[in-house]
């Protein structure tokens, strides 16, 4: 396979994430079940976000942009202990991020070196895209950068993909997907005929065959 361009996912892929630590700190601020059905994960880090109508709508609308991290973390408050305050749900939910490597930002602008098209497609919020975006300078990386929360759509809904061939004019026959998620992997494989793999090390792999 020739290849000229590569999507990568933000989460599980360039930055990792740590959910067992964010379930552990939401459970000093929240009943355990309300973790599962309001925030939609557990300590595994499996997302059960068709457990409940609350988890459903809260993750959707966030993620989707459709709420704002004010009302986000307002109604987590009311799923909390009381006395619970706004900061420590937001010191909670950040917990999540975990390191980004830098070798890995390296590799992606050794890419763009070498002539590859990169670029950034994730499903993110607003409370976790900022500090990365600020911190690391995403922008300089990729040549493209669309995040579920600024285009009010998200994976593996096929909108999304087509929105960022359409968008970004991707050559589909010759391009490499790489997302941490499954399902997300078989949507890209599906709604735009993307190869596709799980890390960026299977990645390297893949561009040294």
């Amino acid at each position: 396979m020739d290849v000229n361009t590569i999507v990568f996912d933000l989460g599980g892929v360039i930055i990792n994430l740590n959910v067992p630590r964010c379930v552990g700190n939401f459970k000093q601020l929240m009943d355990e079940e309300y973790i599962r059905t309001v925030l939609g994960i557990d300590d595994e880090g499996e997302g059960v976000v068709a457990v409940s109508a609350a988890t459903k709508q809260l993750m959707h609308d966030y993620e989707y942009g459709n709420i704002s991290t004010e009302e986000f973390l307002k109604t987590l408050q009311e799923y909390c202990y009381p006395g619970t305050t706004i900061e420590q749900i937001r010191d909670a939910w950040l917990s999540m991020l975990d390191e980004l490597p830098q070798e890995r930002l390296d590799f992606i602008g050794s890419l763009r070196a070498q002539g590859y098209r990169t670029i950034l497609l994730s499903n993110s919020n607003e409370l976790h895209w900022q500090p990365i975006w600020d911190e690391y300078n995403l922008g300089s990386y990729f040549d493209a950068v669309f995040a579920s929360q600024k285009l009010h759509m998200a994976k593996p809904n096929q909108e999304i993909f087509d929105h960022v061939v359409r968008e970004a004019k991707v050559d589909c026959a010759h391009t490499i997907y790489v997302d941490d998620l499954e399902k997300n992997r078989k949507a890209g494989e599906k709604f735009a005929g993307w190869e596709t793999v799980e890390s960026i090390e299977e990645l390297k792999e893949k561009l040294s065959e």
